[in-house]
């Protein structure tokens, strides 16, 4: 079912050597042909290695060992070939990367059998574009956009738009455009709601907005959200961060548009995966009483 299997995972994680050694010496032993992400080597050398994007084209599974930051940097990375992703958990929280790490070889044994859920999910894309329409930068995101001000403690001033149609002027510290597997992340901080995964939904969270009405708005998945600066929001005191990882300059005529990416992730759990299990574990819920 698996051919070839691409290994990544957090490079600084200092301990990361000792689980890619073992996992790595595993399936060796079971006959896989696999391939390690070349910024790893210094936690493994002398193994077959390649760029994160040739294992995107080459692989048909590779495993993420890392937080839910890794897992998100390489689904952005896969999403457009089509190709699984099996998290392993070295981070904090683990939302994303869900097998634990001592259970990681039983885990992948499992799903390599055939034993396994997928979990597709939907990822944003992020067009910036200025008034002559022409396309400034393109981007991807799991987890959410972030329009939010930058290094002022002011408020800023936008515009949001919904499928073309105005919807109101905001002044905020920003506004969170999230999916539904970004609920668990800064959504969650603004007072957005949990989604479950699989719900066709984008998030709309502002950031400590000057309204007590303005509150958090779910629509279609099929929506394109647009958003414009307007009021005497400078273009400098604003950012755009996708992931909290790429980082986005507007002008003062951008306009941003962000609808659904055309490819998902495709997450793989062992079978007899249960989200709510894994929201009372991160999020400290109480269990079943005795």
């Amino acid at each position: 079912m698996f051919r070839h299997i691409g290994i990544t995972g957090k490079s600084h994680d200092q301990q990361l050597a000792s689980l890619l050694e073992r996992l790595w010496r595993h399936l060796q032993e079971r006959g896989e042909q696999l391939t390690l992400d070349e910024r790893l080597e210094e936690h493994l050398p002398g193994c077959r290695m390649a760029s994160l994007d040739t294992l995107a084209e080459t692989s048909d599974l590779v495993v993420v060992i890392g937080g839910d930051g890794t897992l998100l940097h390489t689904a952005r990375i896969l999403a457009p070939y089509d190709v699984p992703i099996v998290g392993v958990n070295r981070g904090r929280l683990g939302f994303l990367a869900d097998i634990a790490a001592d259970e990681m070889l039983g885990s992948i044994d499992r799903i390599l059998a055939g034993n396994f859920e997928e979990d597709p999910r939907f990822l944003l894309r992020t067009r910036l574009e200025n008034s002559a329409g022409e396309m400034a930068s393109d981007n991807l995101a799991l987890n959410d956009v972030v329009l939010h001000k930058w290094l002022t403690a002011r408020m800023i001033e936008f515009e949001l738009w919904i499928n073309g149609r105005f919807v109101e002027s905001q002044r905020s510290d920003g506004i969170i455009i999230s999916t539904p597997t970004g609920s668990t992340a800064y959504a969650l901080s603004g007072g957005g709601p949990l989604v479950y995964p699989d719900l066709d939904a984008i998030l709309l969270v502002p950031i400590c907005p000057h309204a007590l009405s303005n509150r958090p708005i779910m629509v279609s998945g099929s929506s394109t959200i647009e958003l414009r600066l307007c009021g005497r929001t400078t273009a400098n005191d604003v950012r755009v961060t996708c992931d909290g990882q790429t980082t986005l300059e507007m002008t003062a005529d951008s306009r941003l548009l962000i609808s659904k990416a055309e490819h998902p992730a495709r997450l793989l759990h062992p079978a007899g995966h249960d989200h709510f299990k894994v929201l009372r574990n991160k999020l400290d819920w109480g269990g079943r009483r005795q």
